[in-house]
């Protein structure tokens, strides 16, 4: 079955035609990886599993060998939830101070093109 080119933004908003917004499928691919990456485990009522929630470790003492546990735990996540969209290839997780640095070099399924997003939280 073939994938539409088009997608709702998310989150859901109004362009400036006063329209619902609408995205690309580059675009939503990134937006459903941010959703995966930041959501916490239990924040979605129908989907209690869903998410790995980054987030936390902002909170966390840093080393190496909790970012290697983080970028395994949030490889994972992506795995199981965007499996028909991405094969991640590599992520990398950094915490430095009050911010959040994440890197995912990633290949769309659909396509086979690679991709990267960038995300840093604070």
């Amino acid at each position: 079955m073939k994938k539409p080119s088009k997608f709702y933004g998310s989150p859901f908003r109004i362009d400036p035609r006063g329209r619902t917004a609408v995205v690309s499928t580059d675009e939503h691919v990134n937006d459903l990886i941010e959703a995966v990456l930041f959501t916490r485990p239990g924040e979605r009522v129908n989907l209690p599993d869903f998410g790995c929630g980054l987030r936390q470790l902002l909170f966390a003492p840093n080393g190496e060998l909790l970012a290697s546990a983080t970028e395994a735990l949030a490889a994972a996540a992506l795995n199981r939830w965007l499996a028909d969209w991405i094969v991640v290839e590599k992520i990398e997780i950094e915490a430095v101070d009050s911010r959040l640095y994440v890197r995912l070099n990633y290949t769309r399924r659909d396509t086979r093109e690679p991709g990267r997003v960038e995300f840093v939280q604070s």
